[in-house]
């Protein structure tokens, strides 16, 4: 399974009916919890980090973890905050992969032999900014 599907998996947690403090709990558990770090690209490596702290950074009362700990802490809007920023961290993984998909621009000849060089010239140009 890919670093994206793992967040798009944690996306799909995310859009349930269920109150949003169990959607949390249950993106991390079942999605973000066996993502490999290691695997996710430069720029979205802090701010999952920021997301995994948030998720994480309270002590357990006897018979939870730290991640229903963490969430059971956060206010509605806290809670509101971390699952948007995973549905952004999945926004930068689909626009960095749809770029990797995305083929080179091929230039295809449609006018007759006798336009000039430089007429190639400017349309390969217009192409190589867009």
């Amino acid at each position: 399974m890919s670093t994206w599907d793992f967040f798009h998996n944690a996306t799909l947690e995310l859009v349930r009916s269920t109150p949003i403090k169990q959607r949390l709990i249950c993106a991390y558990r079942r999605h973000l919890a066996a993502l490999p770090v290691e695997d996710l690209p430069a720029e979205v490596r802090e701010p999952f980090g920021q997301v995994l702290r948030s998720l994480s950074g309270v002590q357990p009362l006897r018979g939870e973890d730290a991640v229903a700990a963490s969430v059971r802490k956060m206010s509605n809007q806290e809670a509101d905050d971390c699952a948007a920023m995973i549905v952004e961290l999945f926004g930068v993984m689909s626009r960095n992969r749809g770029l990797a998909a995305r083929p080179s621009a091929t230039v295809v000849q449609l006018h007759g032999a006798e336009e000039s060089r430089e007429h190639y010239a400017a349309v390969e140009a217009v192409i190589a900014h867009s």
